[in-house]
């Protein structure tokens, strides 16, 4: 088994729900995004081109974040994935170096502090530390308990983060849920070694490739087809 994403541009309508759907599941703080996207804008009116990638880990087979690591707080795991042990992590930034996606972010500070804040929102509204004390929450009434299975929910500060895959949710035979959250389609996620999936047919009747394929990473997310905006 071998985790492998499809992303069709040709569906994409550039939405951005896969990134608050990551962010909404994975309790991502405000500045960071593990599911991100490239916008590239370029000829000259009227005859404007305009580009919407979506981007995330790729989660490579050759993954150059899990060799630079010294640690091994960035590791491989089941299915193929690259996942990260912030236990591990000693916040010098090697996977971040070393990745040539840019899709590793690191705490600078600890993040959702805000909750902890007792300076209302409005004048005579909640604080941050109220709310969070009439919700019941344990760092943030946002947090997910079932993503805070395999990732802490709370992060620490000068420690990096990254898309998971949501591993907690294939774990369940679940969508990632930037997949399940894509209002047309665009994503596809299934075994990459068995070739009768719907990511493997894919792949193969469009020639599916990653992002830089000349750097051999081997990368797992793959692009089909070409971003094409409709006109009316």
């Amino acid at each position: 088994m071998k985790y492998g994403m499809v992303i069709d541009q040709q569906k994409c309508v550039g939405c951005t729900g896969c990134v608050l759907a990551c962010k909404a599941e994975n309790h991502t703080p405000e500045t960071i995004n593990w599911c991100d996207k490239i916008i590239r804008q370029g000829g000259k009116y009227p005859n404007i081109e305009f580009e919407y990638i979506s981007t995330m880990c790729n989660h490579c087979d050759d993954a150059p974040c899990v060799k630079g690591c010294p640690t091994q707080a960035m590791h491989k795991a089941e299915g193929g994935l690259t996942l990260h042990d912030p236990d591990k992590c000693i916040g010098c930034k090697a996977c971040m170096v070393n990745c040539p996606y840019g899709v590793i972010s690191f705490n600078w500070e600890k993040p959702h502090q805000r909750w902890k804040s007792d300076i209302p929102v409005v004048q005579g509204g909640f604080t941050g530390q109220s709310m969070l004390e009439a919700t019941g929450g344990t760092g943030s009434p946002q947090s997910n308990p079932e993503s805070a299975n395999i990732y802490p929910s709370m992060r620490s500060r000068g420690t990096v983060e990254k898309c998971t895959f949501c591993a907690h949710r294939l774990k369940e035979g679940l969508n990632p849920a930037c997949v399940d959250a894509c209002p047309s389609g665009a994503r596809v996620v299934g075994d990459l070694d068995d070739p009768n999936s719907e990511v493997s047919v894919l792949i193969k009747k469009y020639n599916g490739q990653p992002l830089r394929a000349e750097l051999g990473t081997q990368a797992k997310v793959f692009y089909i087809r070409r971003y094409t905006p409709q006109r009316h």
